[in-house]
């Protein structure tokens, strides 16, 4: 359940132009595709392999990267849980935002816990939040590493890391699940073929 707004004597504006219409004209529904799991499960990658995917068909989508939040819109907060909560439900905010605009979302966030993502999705109509699950598991996450964070985060230089020593909670049931272990081209696909079953492409 959405909190009520802290400022008072504000009013919810109303456009003259909706989604639908906003859909209407661009050719393609819009949605918000929300990707998570373990840092290093390859959200990103596929984010913006899809994008480009998409862009090809000229389909318009944008990416919500987690690091790339943290540069500008979330550069306040930390990765204490309560930090971590409000991250994501700004920027479920947005990606709420850009979906109502006509675009798909692709976001690329860890949001490691059920109930933030379930917040996200409450904030969206039902046919326009759409879960991936990265299930890549932990080891594979690890070995690919390219930051180093997890070496960092096994010998205590990051406190709170998530799937070391701090818990990621996997998705019950996701509108999909794809193990980046397989080739790049084949998870997109998989991607592609859930918004074409959905008629959002």
């Amino acid at each position: 359940m959405v909190e009520d707004p802290k400022s008072s004597n504000i009013t919810r504006s109303e456009g003259l132009i909706d989604a639908e219409a906003r859909n209407l004209r661009s050719g393609h529904g819009s949605c918000t595709v929300w990707f998570t799991g373990l840092s290093g499960s390859g959200k990103t990658t596929l984010a913006l392999a899809l994008e480009a995917e998409l862009h090809s068909r000229k389909v318009g989508s944008y990416v919500l990267d987690g690091d790339n939040i943290r540069f500008g819109l979330n550069r306040d907060l930390g990765f204490s849980a309560a930090d971590r909560t409000e991250n994501i439900r700004r920027v479920g905010e947005v990606a709420r935002l850009f979906c109502d605009s006509g675009l798909i979302v692709l976001t690329a966030f860890i949001s490691p816990y059920l109930r933030d993502r379930e917040l996200v999705r409450s904030l969206h109509t039902p046919s326009t939040f759409l879960e991936v699950y990265l299930n890549t598991p932990l080891e594979e996450c690890e070995r690919r590493d390219e930051k180093g964070l997890y070496r960092k985060a096994r010998n205590g230089e990051i406190e709170e890391f998530t799937g070391i020593s701090a818990p990621y909670e996997p998705p019950v049931d996701p509108e999909l699940v794809v193990d980046t272990r397989r080739p790049l081209k084949e998870c997109v696909n998989d991607v592609l073929a859930m918004l074409a079953s959905r008629r959002t492409i």
